[in-house]
């Protein structure tokens, strides 16, 4: 007797499926799927960053009122002032501080800035006074507290040999805008001859 089922339309045996056909088959899904997660990875992370609104902008090279003339010791006493920056995005409106400078007035209307990075190695760089043992003077100038590189109040070096390899780093001051004092802040590479600037 004739089996029925051998008449059902797609029963026959063009329609099975060996086991390594189902094999090639789910072979392929799968290398398709991996390579559309390896294309899509970097192309989502890179839409995550360009998205995102609390990436950090550089704030290197723009300019800060940092103080106006009139606070600033007319004897020349250099003044540290923190560097603060506005940071606004899609949920915060924060300031926060991105550095310090050394303002020091040279005239009636003319003033200097300086880093407060030491060019040796990163390390702040303090203003002291002291009297000299000989003489009595007060002796004023910076000094890095981590190896004793020492600069006079123009920020060159004092000591022949010095840690430092230059002297501290000089900021430019709009001098258009004085008596408010603005000063393009800047970070430099550390522990060259030259004072590349960072970004």
């Amino acid at each position: 007797m004739e089996n029925p089922a051998s008449h059902v339309p797609g029963n026959g045996p063009a329609m099975a499926a060996s086991p390594q056909a189902r094999r090639a088959f789910l072979g392929g899904v799968g290398t398709l799927a991996l390579g559309a997660a390896a294309y899509l990875a970097p192309l989502a992370a890179g839409i995550a960053a360009f998205l995102n609104p609390l990436r950090a902008k550089s704030q290197t090279g723009q300019w800060f009122r940092l103080a106006s003339l009139d606070t600033l010791p007319a004897d020349g006493t250099p003044r540290k002032f923190a560097v603060v920056a506005e940071r606004v995005d899609a949920w915060t409106h924060a300031r926060e501080p991105v550095g310090a400078v050394f303002l020091r007035r040279t005239g009636p209307k003319t003033v200097e800035a300086l880093q407060v990075v030491c060019p040796h190695a990163g390390c702040p760089v303090d203003y002291r006074e002291s009297a000299d043992p000989a003489t009595g003077q007060v002796v004023r100038k910076f000094l890095c507290g981590c190896h004793k590189a020492s600069f006079d109040l123009s920020g060159k070096r004092i000591d022949a040999v010095s840690p430092s390899p230059r002297d501290m780093d000089r900021l430019k001051v709009d001098k258009k805008r004085l008596p408010e004092v603005w000063v393009e802040f800047k970070n430099f590479q550390l522990g060259t001859s030259t004072p590349g600037e960072v970004a």
